[in-house]
């Protein structure tokens, strides 16, 4: 059985009502439900969350919420693998056996079909635990800069003042869309950032963090250019 777990929670801070708040026309959470859908990978899609708007406007869309998630992992310190685990659990405990299962952000509006089955296949096809979403950092990281305390600039690695960026390693980092992983490892707690995974590479242009009303904004945009591009 193939499941998909959104993991969405009702107390976002920084911009609240997050999950559920209108992007390009729809709750934020539907596009991730829908993309989903789309793929036809799973036997179930499962929201996970402690709100019952959450819940209905999940369902709404085609989610299921056959459970609501304990206080203990609805705070803000919780990661991401112990409300995966806390699924896989509830449904063992019905009978179910989920592997894979596939961790999808709610706040992932340029999350696709497409490359939720390219990541299955690439787990599919090696021995490795997980395989989720990276992008490449458009500036070399090994010529990133600081502010000093005393408001002054400091290279982090400053043997690379004179390296071209063509003669550094190109560098990627978690694009925050999907996570396919196999339920052992997810039960175990394992590292995801780690040699036991495989990267789906995927495109600046369609990854977006969305933490900040700034970067809600420029996601917009962005969706907005996509769609008619």
């Amino acid at each position: 059985m193939k499941l998909a777990i959104i993991p969405a929670r009702g107390g976002s801070k920084r911009i609240p009502r997050k999950n559920i708040k209108l992007f390009s026309g729809k709750p934020m959470i539907a596009w991730s439900i829908d993309a989903a859908r789309a793929s036809g990978l799973f036997d179930h899609i499962v929201v996970s969350t402690d709100d019952v708007e959450i819940s209905a406007v999940a369902k709404a869309y085609g989610a299921e919420v056959p459970f609501m998630r304990p206080p203990a992992l609805s705070d803000d310190y919780t990661g991401t693998s112990a409300v995966v685990a806390h699924a896989i659990q509830w449904y063992r405990a019905q009978g179910d056996m989920p592997d894979p299962v596939c961790c999808i952000y709610a706040t992932a509006p340029f999350v696709n079909a497409a490359d939720l089955q390219r990541g299955l296949q690439m787990l599919a096809d090696s021995d490795s635990d997980f395989a989720f979403s990276v992008t490449s950092f458009a500036f070399p990281i090994q010529r990133a800069i600081k502010l000093t305390e005393e408001g002054r600039v400091q290279m982090f690695q400053p043997e690379h003042f004179n390296t071209r960026s063509q003669d550094l390693e190109q560098a990627f980092h978690d694009a925050g869309q999907f996570y396919w992983g196999r339920a052992a490892a997810w039960i175990a707690d394992k590292p995801i950032f780690s040699s036991d995974a495989m990267p789906v590479i995927l495109p600046r242009h369609r990854v977006q963090d969305i933490d900040t009303p700034e970067d809600w904004e420029r996601a917009e945009w962005m969706f907005k250019a996509l769609q008619t591009g």
